[in-house]
């Protein structure tokens, strides 16, 4: 009887960071379990490194030094990097340590399809789209009248939430749309711009870090999730909304793109607060049954089976099936 692949999954962060990073990682573990050994690591080799057959090295820059040992030891094969919102949209083209891993790499994976377009054309060969997942969540009733927007995003640069500031104060006359703010301030200066939100637009309240159930419940408890990134590599709580049966309005940026796909209707160009709070006010306005709410609930629902576990399940047995193969 053949072994089981023994996988290690390196991640630059910890279970202490909880971000998209380690939630991929810690995920990835747990799917593999049945059919593979696998285990989590931030540096590597480690002591359990000699019985490794694959690694699944997240972040091309951040992993270089574990891409670099097992290439220098078993060459190619076994080897995949997934690439990061930080890979794809802030290191590449340029940072060296990035495109020495991604040319180790046997095979390259991304979270959404649009990053096949953004990587280098000379790596697509080798790049495949492995969607990450979420369970499905029973649809909430919504109350009829009002719409409650919900953000999740750590208060910083690339999380763009002065968008959502901004369109809080353009709608602070009106009472019928309320928007809750989940995320911790990563600086003193964002917490203070929140807080003179809070202070002048009665519709808005932050709410500061919540445990990852407590905002799942959030999001589906919301109208709509507001997600006006910078950048993305592929937002967990893209998904997580869109598999709780809460549509989204989004910023039309790369990896959000490739979330909801290409003819999505609920963007709005990165930083236009004007046109984000222009959205919000048809979803309060329409029919919620047959108006702008609606419309983008059934494009939601038709992505949902792109984030299901046993989907995401499949993809990563044939990623490691693949990297067994001798190149």
């Amino acid at each position: 009887m053949k072994d089981r692949p023994s996988v290690v999954i390196v991640s630059p962060a910890t279970a202490a960071a909880n971000n998209g990073n380690w939630r991929t990682a810690a995920r990835w573990a747990t799917l593999l379990a049945d059919s593979c050994k696998a285990r989590v690591v931030q540096a590597w080799p480690d002591a359990d490194a000699a019985r490794d057959t694959v690694m699944l090295a997240l972040h091309a820059r951040r992993s270089a030094a574990a891409v670099k040992a097992w290439h220098a030891s078993r060459g190619s094969r076994g080897l995949a990097v997934v690439l990061t919102g930080t890979d794809l949209y802030g290191d590449l083209p340029n940072d060296f340590a990035s495109l020495a891993s991604i040319e180790a790499a046997s095979q390259l994976v991304v979270l959404q399809e649009d990053g096949l377009r953004v990587l280098p054309q000379p790596f697509r060969a080798k790049a495949r789209v492995i969607y990450q997942s979420t369970p499905a969540l029973p649809v909430l009733p919504k109350p009829v009248g009002q719409l409650t927007a919900v953000m999740v995003g750590h208060l910083r640069e690339v999380k763009s939430p002065g968008t959502f500031f901004d369109a809080a104060r353009l709608l602070r006359g009106e009472p019928g749309i309320q928007l809750r703010h989940i995320g911790a301030a990563e600086e003193p200066a964002w917490a203070g711009r929140a807080h003179a939100t809070e202070r002048e637009c009665p519709g808005y309240r932050w709410l500061g870090a919540l445990p990852h159930e407590r905002t799942r419940e959030e999001i589906r408890a919301a109208h709509v999730l507001v997600h006006p990134s910078a950048a993305e590599g592929g937002a967990h709580v893209v998904m997580e909304a869109v598999c709780s049966g809460t549509p989204v309005i989004a910023s039309r940026v790369s990896g959000n793109v490739g979330m909801l796909g290409e003819d999505y209707d609920g963007y709005f160009e990165h930083g236009d607060a004007a046109a984000l709070a222009r959205l919000l006010r048809l979803c309060h306005a329409e029919d919620p049954s047959t108006g702008t709410l609606a419309r983008l609930g059934a494009q939601c629902a038709r992505r949902a089976a792109l984030f299901a576990p046993e989907a995401e399940q499949a993809a990563l047995l044939r990623l490691v099936q693949d990297l067994e193969i001798p190149p």
